[in-house]
């Protein structure tokens, strides 16, 4: 299921699986970055989510002030959710990006208790995610269909 109603993100919730996807959508405005991602961390919870997949890939670089705000609100409720997998899609050209996931994951380390994931696309983090099942055709055709 595709879910438009928070400003900045698509996302794809896939209930099989439990996971929610997120993509940023709002180009180089990261104005609105801090109330999206409150609004992500309540859907989250809400959803009881065990996978997280977060393509960086599409998000401008971070801010100072995002990644304070990131290390201090969501951070800390990220690691309360109730996850098996962070999966993370970054691409090695994105160094700003990676070097503030390093800190904001060195962050909240001693309470981690989900396994992180890292690929440089989403699609190499779905197929090995639905490995195993028929849920990628699906997850994949949803997906372009936004």
């Amino acid at each position: 299921m595709l879910i438009t109603s928070i400003p900045d993100f698509c996302l794809q919730y896939h209930k099989p699986l439990d996971l929610l996807r997120l993509e940023w959508v709002s180009n180089d405005n990261t104005g609105t970055m801090q109330a999206s991602s409150a609004q992500l961390l309540l859907l989250a919870r809400q959803l009881g989510v065990r996978v997280l997949l977060l393509d960086i890939n599409t998000v401008p670089d971070i801010t100072i002030e995002d990644e304070i705000w990131l290390g201090k609100h969501w951070m800390p409720g990220i690691v309360q959710l109730p996850l098996q997998h962070l999966i993370l899609t970054i691409d090695v050209e994105r160094v700003h990006n990676q070097l503030v996931v390093d800190a904001l994951h060195d962050l909240v380390q001693p309470d981690i208790r989900f396994e992180s994931h890292y690929f440089p696309h989403p699609d190499a983090a779905l197929e090995w995610l639905a490995d195993g099942t028929e849920y990628l055709p699906t997850l994949q055709a949803e997906w372009q269909s936004r």
